[in-house]
């Protein structure tokens, strides 16, 4: 690392100056002794005096009185903080692990070491000053944020104020990927703004308080910003492609947002990784750290203060203790106003069948308060897509399906996980950052109405999160993973030649580049069919293809012990498909309808959507319809085809491609479909772990007997959403006529199901007609 910022180790007085210099060792006393000397012969005409403080420690009381009187003998003295900056180089790695364990400054060498350094290269180290500030403005400046109790508090008060403006010369000379709040606790504490809250909460203390700060408390050790990136890297590496596949446009743009206003980076979150990647991703684009929330779960053995020094933020499972609540939302309130970043997973927990969860508002709530309490003029909501082609959680994702409880973690258990990540390739890593989502424009102005209007906010609130996780969609690519996974998929276990999945992979192709859906270039690959080989190549060996050699040439299909695994990367991309598969269904159903068909259709439409609303994201009403229509003005004058039905309906829907309702959507139906049988003869109260057992053990009667399509359909994770949409259908409640509408809402279900099997016997006969157009004639007798 080279330094040749020489401005920072000079100041320039306008009158007496008083130097505050942290320094620790005798080394680094030369050096402040040699650099007062130059200041002293560069400005004569000043009176500078000096008082050293502990560079890592708080001051003794002598020093801290020492201090109270030379601020009180002159207001109008500039107050100059100095330190000694170590360039990084040169110390071993595991005193720098000690060191950040320890929470100790990692890039400081030990005392023992330091004139060594010096004499080897005296360009290691160096004083660099802070900007000078008058003590009548720092003293102004304390009145007004603190509670200003006296002197001695105030004499604290400058230290912190020149500790963060030797922090702000060290972050221009080591880049902003550094930056971290230091004195978080201190500087809360004594805000007013702090204590005039806390005497409004009984039996609240600031002993207390500080307890539970320093449960929050977190921040990057300068050494944790090289090591924990490395570390992250080294872990996904085992099994990924170390180079992780960014969007640079996108990157520069974020860039350029995060240098006026804070942040919080909101990423999709499949895997334990991501919270790996993040840092990796700000860390090697130069940006600046992000503070990441986690669960207290995590912080176990030594991963407890290794993680905390690394920018995580552990929080209680319970936010139920008034005190933590209001503790966490002004340590929230910091962050964001002295501008640091934060970052949790929007969706609160990992998706465990690859599609995005409905999005978390809890913490959110938090930052929104910070702004509307006027902490930041605007704080950005960062989109952060996460993606990779394969994981190793896919089979303890499958046993979740299947009813599994969750492992516990501990060291065993990251042991076991870091071990997996080397067992075999699992591909690419995309990570893409779409365009920032602005809370001044939802929330108005700090401090307006919604200040006061609890509805209006969380109403708000709810748009953000929802555009958040749209733009996220919006900039998943799709890879070839998912693409293979959902074809075969829809075989029923039947396998297919390289040839016959090249061919039928080139409609959804197709589709997704007419819609300019984002592809990786693994799908893009699957063009050809080398493409097409490498990446049943890569799934094949049980996780989740199979492949059959020993024939006249080798076949892939998925076993039904597989389908789950296989599930989870087809759900990443359903959204992609989503629209067009809605319009399949909404086309067979309109065909056997009587009346008006094209309002059939679209009141069909409508309905779809919201039973699916549980379980996918969609565009409001008005949207939702244009885009059903943009997916079906390939066909001219479509409306009139569908308000003549029958035949004509069925002729437009022989010549749409893709016909993919039934590869995307019938596992989610038939879930519904299972516990709606359940509910049937069940109580009207019945729980959800009950429910949930009976319609697995009902599932598991139906797959054997085939009534359902698919072991995927059978799943404790579709169960879960399909509680819920037997919830809004008011199917869990009491009711004189519940039976009946219970036994009507089945039998719904059963026609859109019959639907989804016309659009697949439609797509099966385009299958074999293309075989039949590809087969070669027979030779004449």
């Amino acid at each position: 690392m080279k330094v040749t910022a020489d401005e920072f180790a000079s100041f320039s007085p306008t009158g007496d100056a008083l130097v505050l210099a942290a320094v620790s060792s005798p080394a680094e006393r030369e050096m402040l002794g040699d650099w007062l000397t130059q200041q002293r012969g560069k400005h004569p005409e000043a009176r500078i005096e000096v008082l050293e403080l502990p560079a890592d420690a708080d001051p003794p009381p002598g020093v801290l009185a020492r201090l109270v009187e030379l601020l009180e003998a002159d207001e109008d003295r500039s107050v100059v903080p100095a330190r000694v900056f170590w360039i990084p180089g040169g110390l071993p790695t595991r005193s720098k692990v000690v060191s950040l364990l320890s929470g100790r400054d990692t890039y400081r060498p030990p005392q023992i070491l330091q004139h060594r350094i010096l004499k080897r290269d005296s360009t290691r180290a160096r004083v660099v000053a802070g900007e000078p500030a008058k003590v009548a403005d720092l003293r102004q400046a304390w009145s007004d944020a603190t509670i200003a109790e006296n002197p001695r508090e105030f004499a604290r008060f400058v230290i912190r104020r020149a500790t963060l403006a030797i922090e702000r010369v060290e972050l221009r000379l080591l880049g902003p990927e550094y930056k971290s709040p230091r004195l978080m606790k201190p500087e809360i504490l004594a805000s007013n703004r702090f204590r005039e809250g806390l005497e409004e909460i009984p039996g609240a203390t600031v002993d207390k308080a500080g307890a539970m700060l320093d449960e929050l408390s977190t921040g990057w050790s300068r050494f944790s910003v090289d090591l924990i990136p490395s570390l992250g890297r080294a872990i996904f590496s085992r099994g990924f492609d170390p180079n992780v596949d960014y969007d640079r446009d996108e990157v520069e743009a974020m860039r350029r947002s995060l240098e006026n206003h804070p942040a919080v980076l909101l990423f999709s979150h499949r895997s334990y990784l991501d919270g790996v990647i993040v840092p990796v991703a700000m860390q090697e684009n130069r940006l600046p750290p992000v503070h990441t929330f986690a669960g207290i779960n995590l912080s176990f053995g030594f991963m407890g203060p290794l993680m905390r020094h690394s920018g995580v933020i552990f929080l209680r499972r319970k936010l139920d203790d008034p005190l933590y609540k209001y503790v966490l939302r002004q340590f929230v309130g910091y962050i964001v106003e002295k501008r640091f970043n934060l970052s949790w997973a929007i969706e609160g927990t990992r998706s465990r069948t690859g599609k995005m969860l409905p999005p978390k508002l809890g913490l959110l709530a938090y930052v929104a308060d910070a702004y509307l309490d006027g902490r930041s003029d605007d704080i950005l909501l960062q989109p952060v897509s996460i993606s990779f082609d394969q994981l190793h959680e896919t089979a303890e994702y499958a046993a979740y399906a299947r009813g599994g409880e969750k492992t516990p973690e501990g060291l065993s258990w990251m042991y076991k996980y870091i071990k997996a990540q080397g067992e075999r390739s699992y591909g690419k890593i995309y990570v893409r950052f779409p365009a920032a989502v602005s809370m001044r424009e939802y929330l108005g102005e700090p401090g307006g109405p919604m200040t006061t209007d609890e509805a209006a906010k969380r109403l708000a609130m709810q748009k953000m999160a929802f555009e958040v996780a749209w733009r996220i969609l919006r900039a998943t690519p799709v890879n070839a993973s998912a693409l293979v996974s959902a074809l075969l998929l829809t075989t029923r276990g039947v396998a297919l030649t390289l040839d016959q999945l090249h061919h039928t992979l080139q409609d959804s192709l197709d589709y997704l580049q007419r819609k300019q859906t984002p592809m990786t270039n693994s799908a893009l690959r699957l063009r050809t069919p080398d493409g097409v080989r490498a990446a049943v190549d890569a799934l094949s060996g049980g996780h989740p293809v199979t492949r059959v050699d020993g024939g006249r040439e080798p076949v892939w299909l998925i076993e039904p012990r597989d389908e789950h695994e296989a599930a989870f990367y087809r759900n990443t991309l359903i959204d992609a498909f989503l629209e067009t598969s809605i319009v399949d269904l909404a086309l067979a159903h309109a065909a056997r309808a009587d009346g008006n068909r094209l309002e059939a259709f679209w009141t069909q439409a409508l309905r779809l959507r919201d039973l699916l609303k549980f379980d996918f994201y969609f565009a409001d009403s008005a949207a939702f319809r244009e885009h059903l229509a943009e997916e079906l003005s390939w066909h001219d004058d479509w409306e009139a085809s569908v308000e003549a039905g029958g035949e004509q309906i069925y002729s437009l829907l022989r010549a749409k491609r893709p016909l993919i309702a039934g590869a995307m959507l019938r596992p989610f139906f038939e879930a519904y479909e299972i516990v709606a049988d359940v509910l049937r003869d069940a109580s009207p109260d019945i729980g959800e772990k009950e429910l949930t057992e009976l319609a697995l053990g009902v599932g598991r009667q139906y797959i054997a007997q085939t009534r359902v399509h698919s072991n995927e359909s059978v799943s404790a994770l579709l169960f879960a959403t399909a509680r819920q949409v037997m919830a809004d259908q008011k199917l869990l409640m009491r009711a004189a006529d519940l039976a009946e509408r219970r036994q009507r809402f089945l039998q719904e279900l059963r026609d859109i199901l019959g639907d989804m099997t016309k659009v697949e016997r439609i797509s099966r006969e385009q299958f074999f007609a293309r075989e039949l157009q590809r087969r070669p004639a027979p030779e004449p007798a």
